[in-house]
């Protein structure tokens, strides 16, 4: 049987929330936690469409809270798997803040995570391989390939001391 293959689009995953106050600090704005979690829900959905299988996750790369968000506001969260390995994938989240009032929108947070594919009793399994198509998604590949290299090279030399 060939080895199936996706695209990023094939993965992609838009969820939606209202920031409400149990979700915010005393300033108004949403808990860093919060999306947090939101964006680890919604990376975790685009990274089981991708493998067919449980996920879990294995890191968060990097986030980035670039501007607040309000009580009362929409999040939008779009996720897709921009890179894999063999047995885990890179999910890019983007963070979109709408007022429901306006039009006006703002990429409020910007997230990288890694999960892995697991069986039943939580053993890495292999991941279908991912083939981008569009500039955007081959630009979001390879800077992904970059981040992946550059973890590597960060954990040897933690491991090393050097």
């Amino acid at each position: 049987m060939p080895e199936q293959t996706k695209g990023p689009a094939d993965t992609a995953i838009q969820t939606r929330y209202v920031v409400m106050p149990q979700h915010a600090n005393q300033f108004g704005t949403a808990f860093g936690g919060v999306l947090m979690s939101w964006i680890d829900m919604t990376a975790g959905m685009a990274a089981q469409r991708h493998c067919g299988s449980n996920v879990v996750t294995a890191s968060i790369d990097s986030m980035s809270f670039e501007k607040p968000v309000h009580i009362g506001q929409q999040v939008v969260l779009l996720a897709c798997v921009n890179y894999v390995g063999r047995t885990s994938m890179e999910v890019g989240v983007k963070v979109v803040c709408e007022d429901p009032g306006t039009t006006t929108s703002y990429v409020a947070t910007k997230a990288y995570l890694t999960f892995v594919a697991v069986d039943p009793q939580r053993r890495p399994l292999p991941v279908p391989r991912l083939e981008p198509k569009t500039a955007d998604e081959m630009r979001r590949w390879k800077n992904a390939a970059l981040r992946v290299a550059a973890r590597k090279e960060l954990r040897n030399k933690v491991r090393c001391g050097g």
